[in-house]
């Protein structure tokens, strides 16, 4: 992959007619690599969901067998917080895509269908009270993250918030590495949470295949102890630590057993514990 340049585009672009079933206007795209972009469209003024939820969005298609225009939709992590004006979505570039394919070619003024029926599990409401909570992402998993490392309810639940991204190259940390920055300096933050909230947030960015600061799968790191020494805390432990995962299939069930192992269970909304794993979404 060549990494490029984050090219934002928000030209001002009179909004068409909203045809669509459930139809939003994309209002900013950013295109981060050559496979990562993110947009933002209009919210539905009777949408209410919990930051790290997600809906269904996209496009209309064409029947092949019967010639009529149907829906063609997929889940998408809300990666904005629940008191945004707007919706933010972040994702993969599948040439082949049913889907990302086309979405990837959208434009300010464009519309997406969107289908404003939030559910999820990874909410605040999911977890028991905790002192340190863990976010693990892989890809493009880190959208409900970054609706969530943006909610007061994060900071004022846990002493202490540490999220990890693993990527494959350097160019695909780039939308989270920019938020985590944004989120440190964000003064409309500091003045709903209180100063110094940020102070409670830990980044952990790695790659598996580009060299970078840190090398490695984060669930090897975690085996070998090198995560823990690094940020300077003790391994998972059920008295403290709480834990929301979403990545691709592979290291859900992967880091799903290690958060067994060390002692945490899986929640739900009807039922919280000390870990979720967003199962509906593969990055």
């Amino acid at each position: 992959m060549n990494e490029m340049t984050a090219v934002t585009q928000a030209t001002a672009k009179a909004p068409k007619t909203l045809a669509l079933p459930d139809a939003q206007t994309v209002t900013q795209v950013t295109h981060w690599t050559d496979r990562l972009f993110s947009f933002r469209v209009t919210r539905p003024a009777s949408l209410r969901f919990r930051s790290g939820e997600f809906v269904m969005i996209g496009l209309m298609q064409t029947d092949e067998k019967t010639g009529r225009e149907k829906p063609l939709l997929r889940a998408y992590s809300i990666a904005s917080p629940s008191w945004d004006d707007e919706l933010e979505f972040y994702s993969i570039k599948v040439q082949d895509g049913p889907l990302t394919s086309r979405l990837q070619h959208i434009e300010v003024g464009d519309e997406i269908i969107l289908r404003p029926k939030p559910v999820g599990t990874l909410v605040h409401d999911a977890l028991l009270p905790g002192k340190r909570l863990w976010l693990f992402a892989t890809g493009t998993g880190f959208a409900p993250f970054a609706s969530l490392l943006r909610d007061p309810q994060t900071y004022e639940d846990y002493d202490e918030v540490i999220v990890t991204h693993t990527c494959r190259e350097v160019g695909e940390l780039q939308y989270g590495a920019e938020l985590i920055d944004s989120i440190r300096k964000d003064e409309m933050l500091a003045e709903l949470i209180g100063e110094g909230f940020a102070d409670k947030l830990r980044y952990y960015p790695t790659t598996t295949r580009e060299q970078s600061p840190k090398m490695g799968r984060i669930t090897d790191l975690m085996r070998s102890g090198e995560v823990f020494a690094d940020l300077g805390v003790a391994p998972l432990a059920p008295e403290t630590d709480r834990a929301m995962v979403c990545g691709n299939l592979a290291f859900n069930l992967e880091i799903k057993e290690m958060l067994e192992e060390y002692g945490l269970r899986e929640g739900a909304n009807s039922d919280p514990k000390e870990y979720v794993v967003e199962k509906a979404f593969l990055d």
